[in-house]
Formats: structure tokens, sequence, C-alpha cells
């Protein structure tokens, strides 16, 4: 329930932002006893709830499907007509709950943890302050968990064309017949292929990069360019927006890229990044530089802040800018709060990541650049995701890649990398190796069930002598 006071306010925990890692930490904490507040001034449940994650995999889900359908024979000959945009969209705005937060105002209030609805800023040691409501007073800890919003490039008459971010995109109430995209990161690629399946007639994805997907292993870049390209997708790598301007109030935009081409399209899309959002909360008052990542140390707690009490977790620390990565430090964060002695081991090691791209980009920890970098002696092993039974199984023309990265000192697997259609879940398995610290000899006994396209763990253990 929402509740706004002007008198100061005293609890155990004060949560800035109520995201997915805020929501986590609240209500653990509030689960064991501690009162505690979270301070949120837009939706509670944050930005993979209303405009990232869930929306973008809605948005994706209906092209999936008829790609998966198209390449299995029998089934592709009833895979006829046009995509049902309208029955998309509609999907869309009920898994976005219509971008109300009621459900999630609910599950706070189960849990225990208040809501006080306003912007909450550090007001120094242990106190924030909420825009419109108290000055709160935290007798134990301060959580920050402000996330991360959308970059923009200083492109000439970039913001004069009112350019769509991730936000605008993902609440789009039609689909343009043209779409740029600016950025071949995960944002860009999946909303690009996401509005073309879903009847984008154009879609141009301009990188300013040498190749699509720069933190991946090179290889994810290059098949998710050439499935792009099969489809009809244009993709320009090297390539930077230099200036842009849109014809009148309502008409197309007009951009000029780097090597004086021009594209012309209904809509931009601005997908080259994005930035913590510690500009505007107080970090000043407690000695931190704001606008910057907020430094923290394996307990989650903020570096170069005396006493222990103000911690960060989520987007806002830029160590790993994921929903999923923000929750796992959410739980850390809230068990070392109520007296657990854990610490953060995946947050810079184990790092899960899914691009749900056609073929999708799955991989965790270190890529081989990464290692190379610690300083690491790693073997590669290379096998094709598609060569076993199980993919055979699944359809035709089903490919990709799966990489281990083991450090040969101590036959461990450091990082690995899956590229296939429809193989998101074959990563726990990695992820729980590489987590684990699992010696090759060990995982030759878990073995996978025939016919799975798991089994290209077999593979890359036969291509490792095993």
């Amino acid at each position: 329930m929402s509740e706004f006071h002007h008198t100061p306010l005293e609890v155990d925990v004060v949560v800035i932002g109520g995201g997915p890692a805020g929501e986590v930490v609240a209500g653990r904490c509030a689960d064991r006893g501690l009162e505690t507040v979270l301070v949120e001034a837009e939706l509670v449940g944050g930005e993979c709830s209303y405009w990232g994650c869930i929306p973008t995999k809605t948005l994706l889900r209906p092209g999936d499907v008829l790609a998966a359908a198209a390449r299995v024979p029998g089934a592709a000959a009833a895979v006829t007509g046009r995509l049902d945009v309208t029955a998309a969209l509609a999907r869309r705005d009920y898994m976005t709950s219509d971008w109300m937060d009621a459900g999630q105002e609910r599950w706070l209030d189960d849990h225990g943890a208040r809501l006080l609805r306003g912007t909450g800023r550090l007001a120094g040691l242990r106190k924030v302050l909420v825009e419109g409501g108290p000055l709160v007073t935290a007798r134990r800890a301060v959580v920050l968990a402000t996330g991360s919003g959308a970059a923009m490039p200083p492109v000439p008459g970039l913001a004069e064309v009112r350019p769509w971010d991730n936000r605008a995109a993902t609440s789009a109430k039609e689909v343009p017949e043209r779409l740029l995209v600016l950025g071949g990161g995960a944002v860009g690629l999946e909303l690009a292929q996401a509005f073309h399946r879903l009847g984008a007639a154009q879609v141009t994805v301009v990188e300013g990069g040498p190749r699509l997907l720069p933190r991946e292993e090179p290889f994810a870049g290059e098949q998710v360019r050439a499935a792009f390209e099969r489809e009809g997708i244009a993709v320009l790598v090297g390539t930077r927006l230099a200036a842009i301007r849109r014809k009148g109030t309502d008409g197309p935009v007009c951009g000029t890229l780097s090597g004086g081409e021009e594209v012309t399209a209904d809509e931009v899309l601005v997908a080259t990044g994005r930035h913590p959002r510690t500009d505007d909360v107080g970090l000043g008052s407690v000695g931190l530089r704001p606008g910057r990542p907020v430094r923290v140390d394996e307990r989650l707690r903020a570096a170069g802040v005396p006493g222990g009490w103000l911690y960060a977790v989520g987007d806002c620390t830029g160590l790993a800018p994921l929903t999923h990565m923000g929750k796992y430090q959410a739980r850390i964060a809230a068990d070392v709060i109520t007296g657990r002695d854990v610490r953060d081991r995946a947050s810079r090691d184990a790092v899960t990541r899914v691009i749900f791209t056609d073929p999708q980009v799955c991989a965790v920890g270190l890529t081989v650049a990464d290692a190379q970098q610690r300083g690491l002696d790693v073997r590669v092993l290379d096998v094709g995701t598609g060569d076993v039974p199980g993919s055979y199984v699944l359809g035709e023309g089903l490919q990709g890649t799966t990489r281990l990265v083991v450090d040969k000192a101590s036959d461990v697997l450091v990082g690995a990398t899956i590229t296939g259609s429809g193989v998101q879940e074959l990563l726990h398995s990695a992820a729980v190796a590489v987590a684990g610290r699992v010696p090759l000899t060990e995982l030759r006994h878990a073995v996978p069930a025939f016919p799975t396209v798991a089994e290209v763990w077999l593979h890359a253990l036969e291509a490792a002598g095993l």
C-alpha cells in the first residue's frame, strides 16, 4: 500500500528503487523481520517488467514460434498467412499488466514491506529524503537499486526527431513500416528482429564497432548477422549515424551515415548502451561521485562509504547489468544485511546472459578475450550445436556453435557460449559448471539424455579427450 508521510520516519532498511533488484532486497529483509521501506517514483517492477525483458521477449515470441515451425517438415506447410499483430501487441499489454503495478504493490504488502511513492535521495549518514514525503532514517542499511537508463549518443538532430528508446519501442502501439536501429547489442538486435517479424518491411541495424555483440565471442555476432541478412534485415557494421532529421512533424526520418549513405525510416530506435541512474540520488552527500556506477565489494557494500551501511545492487553498480544478476546481488545483499556470512561470487566470474535473437546467443563466465585479459592460459573447445541427433529432431537447418573455455591449470570450465535456435535452456548446465568450478573429468559423469540438444556436452568433452 502506498503511504506518504511528512514527518521523519525511522526503519531498519530503506531501499531506493523498486525494480526487480530492489523488490527482492525489500521482500527478503521484510520476510526476516526487518522494518523495510521501498522508495519508488515510477512503477514497482521496474524497467524489466514494463519496458525491458518481459515485453521484448513477448514481442519476439510469435516470430520465434513461426520460424521454429517453418523448420519442421510437415509443420512448415501449416505456417500460412500473416502474423496477427493486434493479438501480439495485446499479449504484450497483458504481460506488462497494461503498465500498472497494483500486483507488485500487493506483493510488497504481502511481504510486509512498505512502499513510499516518490524519488528517494541520499541525505547523509543512513538518511533518505523522499520527494514529497518524509526524511527516512535507516537503523541498519540503505540499499541503492536505482537501475539504468538508455544512453543517447550526441548525433546532430537526434534529439529533435523524437527517437525511440527501449521504452518507446516496447510500448509501441503499431509496427512501423521502416525502422532504423542504432546499436548492435542485445537490445537493438532483439527489437530489430521482433519488429521485422511483426511486419516491419525494412529494418536496418547500424553498429559503430566492427562487429555485432562486441562483448561476446566473435562467432556469435557473425552468426546473428548472417541470420539477419538471410531474413532481409540490413546490417551495417563499422558505421555510425552522422546526422538525422525528420521531414515535417510526423514524417519519415532521414539519416546520414558516416560513409555518406542515407537511410530513410519511419522511426529510429536508439540502443547504443545504458548508463547507471546515479546522477540524482544524492551520492555527493556520502562522498561518492554522482553519475558514475557505485563500486561495491563482494558483500555489495558501497566502496568508500565508512560504516558498511550503504549497499548497491543491480544496474547501478555497473557490474552485470542484467535482471537476473541484479536479483542475485539483491539476495546476497539482503543476506548480509540480515547477518548471514555470504559473498557475491557470480557478478564478475559467472555472469549468465542470453540474447534472445534467432539464433540465440547464450553465454556464461569468460570469453576467450576475457580470459586472456586476466592472464589465464586456456584451451578452447568448439563443437557444432546442431551436430547432435536432438537438434535434427527439432527441425532442419539448426546450426550454431558451442564453445567451452577451459583453464589449463585447473582443467575447470571458466566460460561457455552456446549459439543456436531455442537453446536458452541449455545455458544453466554451463552456469552450474562455471559457478561450481567443476573439473572436466567430473563433468563427464553428467550424462545428457538422448535425444536432446544437450548432447553437445558429450561432443565438447570428447573434443577435450574425455
